[in-house]
C-alpha cells in the first residue's frame, strides 16, 4: 500500500505499522515482531478483559467501584471524576470526561477482585493466549504498562473486527457513547466538546481534531499511547491499523499520524474488499456501521 511509504518520513528512529483485515495483516512496514511498551493502548486490553468478565457473569458494569457513587462503567468511560494522575476526584461524578490513569489502575483491582486472578494473569489467559499474542504481557500499570509487538496488536485488531472472545452485542455496547454530551480534555489534543468515549474505547465520533484522521468515520474507534503507539478500527471499511514508534508522543504524533491515516483511508476506500461474513449484533446503529451480517 502506497500510504505506508509515509511512515518512512516519520521523525522517529524506528517504527512498525500494519494494516489489518479480518483475515490478518494485509500490508506492513517495519519489524512486526519488535516489542515495545504500548503505553495507553494497554487500556484496550483492560477494557476487553472487563467485557470478558461481564460475559462470564463475574463483573457488573453498574456495580460500585472507585470514588463514591462511581461504577465500573464510570471508570471505563473516564467519567468517575478522577483526573489524569489524581487518585481523588477532581470533578463531580459524571459531569465531565476526565481521562484518568488511576481510574484504569482501579479497574485492574476490580478485575482482580471479580475474577480471583491477578489482572496480568487474567489478561494473559483471557486474551493474549487465545489470540496467539505471545509477545504481549502486562508488566506494570493496567493503565499503561503492557508490552507487545505490532504483530500481536494486529491479532487483537482482528479480534475487534470479528470478535470471538465476546459476543458482538457486548463489543457494540463498548464502542457506543457512554454518558453522552460530556466535554473534557483529550490528552495531546486539547479540550473537545463533546469528548465521546465508550467503555475504554476512544471514539472518533465528531471530535476535531482526531488522531485517527480528518476523514475517519464517526464509527471508528481505538486508542493511542504516549509511547508513540496506536490502534484504530474502521467498521465501515472493515479494516484496522496498528502502529508502534520509538519516540514518545508529542507534536510529531498528530503531524505524522493524521496525514498518514487520511492517505491510508483514501487508499482503502479505493480498494475493493472481500468481506468475511459477520454475526448480527442486534444493534441497528452498529449493524449500519458495518458490524452486522456482511452485505
Amino acid at each position: 500500500m502506497q500510504a505506508l511509504t509515509l511512515v518512512d518520513g516519520w521523525p522517529v528512529d524506528r517504527a512498525a505499522v500494519a494494516v489489518v483485515g479480518p483475515g490478518g495483516v494485509l500490508a506492513a512496514r517495519g519489524d512486526l515482531e519488535w516489542t515495545v511498551r504500548l503505553a495507553s493502548v494497554t487500556k484496550l486490553f483492560v477494557a476487553y478483559g472487563c467485557l470478558i468478565a461481564r460475559q462470564e457473569g463475574v463483573l457488573d458494569f453498574d456495580a460500585p467501584a472507585g470514588p463514591p457513587g462511581a461504577t465500573v462503567r464510570h471508570l471505563l468511560a473516564h467519567a468517575s471524576g478522577l483526573g489524569f494522575d489524581d487518585t481523588v476526584p477532581v470533578s463531580p461524578l459524571g459531569r465531565r470526561r476526565a481521562y484518568s490513569n488511576p481510574g484504569f489502575e482501579r479497574l485492574g483491582d476490580v478485575l482482580t477482585e471479580a475474577t480471583g486472578m491477578p489482572v496480568a494473569e487474567y489478561l494473559r489467559e483471557g486474551i493474549f493466549t487465545p489470540l496467539g499474542m505471545d509477545r504481549t504481557e502486562l508488566k506494570r500499570s493496567p493503565a499503561h504498562g503492557a508490552y507487545g509487538s505490532a504483530a500481536d496488536l494486529s491479532r487483537f485488531a482482528q479480534e475487534l473486527l470479528r470478535p470471538t472472545l465476546v459476543e458482538p452485542p457486548l463489543l457494540a455496547e463498548a464502542v457506543s457513547v457512554q454518558f453522552p454530551g460530556l466535554a473534557g480534555v483529550h490528552p495531546g489534543l486539547g479540550r473537545q466538546v463533546p469528548l465521546d468515549w465508550g467503555l475504554g474505547f476512544d471514539l472518533r465520533s465528531t471530535k476535531e481534531p482526531s488522531w485517527m484522521g480528518e476523514t475517519a468515520v464517526p464509527a471508528a474507534f481505538g486508542h493511542f499511547g504516549g509511547s508513540g503507539t496506536f490502534l484504530w478500527v474502521d467498521p465501515v471499511l472493515d479494516r484496522a491499523c496498528v502502529a508502534l514508534a520509538e519516540r514518545e508522543f508529542d507534536e510529531w504524533g498528530l503531524a505524522a499520524w493524521i496525514p498518514f491515516n487520511d492517505a491510508l483511508l483514501a487508499e482503502l476506500r479505493a480498494t475493493p474488499t472481500d468481506p468475511t461474513p459477520r454475526r448480527a449484533t442486534g444493534s441497528a446503529e452498529w449493524d449500519r456501521a458495518g458490524y452486522g451480517e456482511a452485505r
